[in-house]
């Protein structure tokens, strides 16, 4: 049998037609084909066919999981106006693409009525530093009406997340200024409390210094009067009475101190009066001031025993 070459047009156009029919659907999509107008199949990913000019492709639905941006301006209970972003994350069930694709003509204006119907009415019940801090409860809200909403029609909410609060510009200068007056605040009480700390260590300290200095002045003054009842003993040994020895003890020590007074060229200590007999006469007067407490002080006493309710 001899070939025709003018069945080559009809077997090309033939090739062309029957390639029309077959098309491609990604990974993670499902086609819609509509037969003469009418719902006919989903295509799944994959090499799919259709029946050329009777069957056509209404359109794809992604199954991919899928983010919508909202912006939306409100106001707080304490009435600051606030612009918060809130993002919505939802894919399409697989099992639902019919509803999802019929059912709503623009998905996304619907989701994004949902969020303002909800932001505007849980954001005014708050204040603005609780909107910062119960941000989540916010977006829990959306999330819990989204996916009542929205199941029906085939879309399944993932998550619903506030990623962003912006206050007015004057706001968030008059929110910085009051945090930083805290910090001051803060601050300085404790500085207070660090001077504090230092007045009250240095009080300690000198307290202390003063105790040990007291502590070293009756030390030496012990010594003292040790070295001196040690200096009558002897000079009672050698034939001096007590009297005497105080007599020569205390010209000793004015000596002492007239030689101490001139080793310091710098000194403006007048010494009156510098006499030797001068040293005798205050040993005089303190014999006698010591003798006359005594007396009193017996006197006082057989005071006592004669009339024992005295007080």
């Amino acid at each position: 049998m001899q070939f025709n070459p003018t069945f080559i047009p009809l077997i090309f156009l033939g090739f062309i037609i029957v390639a029309s029919g077959l098309f491609i659907v990604k990974q993670q999509s499902s086609a819609i084909v509509e037969r003469f107008g009418k719902f006919h199949s989903i295509r799944q990913s994959g090499l799919q066919f259709k029946i050329p000019i009777i069957d056509k492709i209404a359109g794809k639905v992604s199954l991919r999981v899928q983010q919508l941006d909202v912006l939306i301006e409100t106001k707080t209970f304490d009435d600051v106006f606030l612009k918060m972003k809130v993002s919505i994350q939802y894919l399409v069930d697989k099992e639902a693409v019919y509803d999802a694709f019929y059912k709503l003509d623009n998905p996304h204006d619907q989701i994004t009525s949902y969020v303002f119907d909800v932001v505007r009415a849980e954001v005014p019940k708050m204040k603005l530093d609780d909107v910062f801090v119960k941000k989540d409860d916010i977006a829990i809200a959306v999330k819990r009406e989204l996916s009542q909403s929205m199941q029906d029609y085939g879309f399944r909410i993932i998550k619903a997340l506030v990623t962003d609060i912006d206050p007015d510009q004057s706001v968030k200068m008059s929110m910085n200024r009051i945090n930083a007056a805290e910090r001051e605040k803060i601050a300085a009480e404790f500085e207070g409390e660090s001077e504090r700390i230092k007045i009250v260590a240095k009080a300690r300290a000198e307290a202390e210094s003063k105790r040990l200095q007291g502590q070293g002045i009756a030390d030496q003054r012990r010594e003292i009067a040790k070295g001196l009842e040690e200096s009558v003993q002897v000079l009672n040994d050698v034939g001096i009475n007590s009297q005497e020895a105080s007599a020569l003890i205390v010209v000793t020590q004015h000596y002492d101190t007239l030689q101490s007074m001139g080793e310091n060229a710098n000194s403006n200590l007048i010494m009156m009066p510098n006499a030797p007999a001068a040293a005798s006469d205050m040993l005089g007067t303190m014999v006698a001031s010591f003798a006359a407490s005594q007396q009193l002080g017996e006197a006082m006493k057989k005071s006592k025993n004669i009339n024992p309710n005295n007080k």
